[in-house]
């Protein structure tokens, strides 16, 4: 079993009480960009007014994580959250945030988790972030 199994598992068996990221645990359900296969990845949720936000940072490696080719090719998926005391899934569509948006979202993801604006120091990429809204 791998960390992500770990996560996932740990995350679903407290109801989201006992995890990495605490409540802002998501856990995405996507579906494989090349393969078509489900693909479950545990990410930390920025909880906005439409739904979620997601950050593609893969630590801030140079490379996005394949996650990010999966909303890309495959938008309309679920998430699983802790909402209201309860993990519920969630019927979400996944909407790059644009240029013109993207420092504003990222400063206030990294206002609530410092953390990320650490990983735009060990990359040139412009880290993508995702709006994840209700559907």
């Amino acid at each position: 079993m791998g960390w992500n199994d770990d996560v996932i598992k740990t995350f679903r068996e407290s109801k989201g009480t006992k995890n990495y990221w605490g409540p802002k645990l998501v856990i995405l359900h996507t579906i494989g960009a090349k393969s078509g296969e489900p693909r479950l990845n545990p990410v930390v949720g920025f909880r906005d007014e439409t739904g979620w936000r997601v950050v593609a940072s893969k630590g801030g490696s140079p490379e996005n994580p394949a996650w990010y080719h999966n909303l890309r090719a495959h938008p309309s998926i679920e998430i699983e959250a802790l909402v209201d005391g309860e993990v519920v899934t969630v019927p979400v569509l996944a909407t790059e945030v644009g240029a013109d948006e993207w420092r504003e979202a990222y400063d206030a993801i990294v206002a609530e988790e410092p953390q990320f604006g650490g990983y735009l120091d060990k990359t040139d990429r412009r880290i993508p972030v995702f709006q994840l809204t209700r559907r």
